[in-house]
Order: C-alpha cells, then sequence, then structure tokens
C-alpha cells in the first residue's frame, strides 16, 4: 500500500485524470492519501481523513510511509495569515490546515516541512467556539468542491469548521445528511446543528451550521449569514427564499 502527503497548499481533487476535469475536493499541505491508480502525471487516491476519492496532478504529493501516514494532527491552522516552510520555501496555508507539532521540523518524503510561528490549537466543542470558528471564514468566496479559505463549497465548510474541534464529517452534503442523530424541531437546535436542504427531486443539495433556531452560516455565493425558518433560508440582502429546508441533524450531543 503506498500513502502519500500534499505538498502545495491546496491540491485539486478531480472526478477524472484531467485537468479539464471536475474539481471534487482539495487536499490541503501535510494531508495524507492512500494511493490507488496511476494514469499518466495524476493518481487516483483515496483521502485518509474522510475516505473520499479522486484524480491528483502527481507533482502536488509526495510519497511517505505508513508511520508518517498514520500521523495526528496536533492542531489546525486558526488564522488566515499561517504559514509554513517546505524546502525552506514559504508557504501560505489556509484556514484549518492541519499542524504536527511533534515534530518540527519534520519529512514529508523527500521534503522537510517546518511550521512558523502561526496560531494553530485543537479546539473544544462548545457554542461559542463553532459560532467564533465558523465566522472566521465569512465572506470566502464560494467554490465547488474547495475546502479552504482561498475558496469553499457549503459541504467544504461544513467539515473544515468541524474538524477544527477533532470531529470528522464526511464530505459531501448528502454523506453528512446520514451522520449525528435528528433534530425534529427548528425550535430544539441548538449552535452547531446542521441543517440540510434539499431540491425539487428530494436530493440533499445543500447545508449549513445553525447560529441558532432564526439564523444560519452558510457557504452560497460566499460564506455569509441568512435568516432560517421552518420552509428554509431567507437571504438577508433579497429578502428571497433561496433553500427549501429537509431536515437538521446534531453531529455532537
Amino acid at each position: 500500500m503506498t500513502y502519500v502527503a500534499c505538498i502545495v497548499a491546496a491540491a485539486p481533487l478531480r472526478a477524472t485524470n484531467s485537468h479539464r476535469s471536475e474539481m471534487v475536493s482539495e487536499l490541503l499541505l501535510g494531508e495524507f492519501a492512500e494511493v490507488l491508480e496511476t494514469e499518466k502525471d495524476f493518481l487516483k487516491i483515496r483521502t485518509l481523513f474522510d475516505q473520499y476519492e479522486g484524480w491528483c496532478q502527481a507533482s502536488q504529493l509526495a510519497e511517505v510511509d505508513e508511520q508518517i501516514a498514520g500521523l495526528r494532527p496536533t492542531g489546525y491552522t486558526l488564522t488566515r495569515d499561517a504559514s509554513a516552510m517546505l524546502n525552506g520555501l514559504p508557504v501560505q496555508l489556509p484556514l484549518a490546515t492541519p499542524v504536527y507539532k511533534t515534530q518540527n521540523p519534520f519529512a514529508l518524503g523527500k521534503y522537510e516541512l517546518s511550521y512558523l510561528e502561526t496560531a494553530a490549537a485543537m479546539l473544544h466543542f462548545s457554542a461559542a467556539t463553532i459560532e467564533q470558528t465558523a465566522r472566521l471564514f465569512l465572506h470566502v468566496p464560494y467554490l465547488w468542491g474547495g475546502r479552504t479559505s482561498f475558496g469553499i463549497d457549503c459541504s467544504g465548510f461544513t467539515q473544515q469548521v468541524y474538524k477544527t474541534m477533532g470531529i470528522a464529517l464526511l464530505r459531501d452534503a448528502s454523506m453528512q445528511a446520514t451522520m449525528g442523530t435528528d433534530v425534529g424541531f427548528l425550535e430544539e437546535t441548538r449552535c452547531g446543528d446542521l441543517a440540510f436542504f434539499d431540491n425539487a427531486e428530494g436530493r440533499i443539495t445543500h447545508v449549513g451550521i445553525l447560529l441558532n433556531n432564526e439564523t444560519i452560516i452558510h457557504s452560497s455565493g460566499r460564506v455569509r449569514i441568512d435568516k432560517i425558518d421552518h420552509q428554509g433560508i431567507v437571504n438577508v440582502d433579497t429578502a428571497q427564499r433561496t433553500h427549501q429546508l429537509r431536515m437538521i441533524r446534531r453531529m455532537v450531543d
């Protein structure tokens, strides 16, 4: 079994082995994956964090041994100006990039990664913490397949916020909707519950984090805060209903 680590700030994970292919997710610096196939300049990988599969450009990855791939982060970046050095060259780190302080620097295959003075921590789940962390992403532009503070999609946003607290969510909204426990009524929600929304065919297509039973923070155009009621999301700028509420799930009891 071959393992690899991401050696760029964010490596696109694509549906097929082509630069023109849809970006379905991203791998962040220091995240690990298992290699499934090799095809020309691309590797088909399965990420170790969320078991998501896709094709990644081989030059953005470095082969590592099983021991390194098994490392657990000591924390995650919590500012937009964090950085690291990779073989002596600076790399800007997105929010929620894993940090490994057990060895500094440490080897990612033939690359040496060291962290500069950066705000990084493993947070504890609480209403105050989840709201504070979610707000760090405000105004980050929406990007299909994105998982970073350079661009992020709806489920990438929820996944990254929860990740900073050591809670692993699956990658897509429809996958996240299978996790946790059901919350029957909007009045019973707590800060941090996830609200899921469907399309006309009944397919889960959107997710956001409830701040309370009247407001939601989510990635739609950009990461923003809007109103929510029993029917769904109401855009605070246009007063238009944008998403139809399907269910609410609690990830942490």
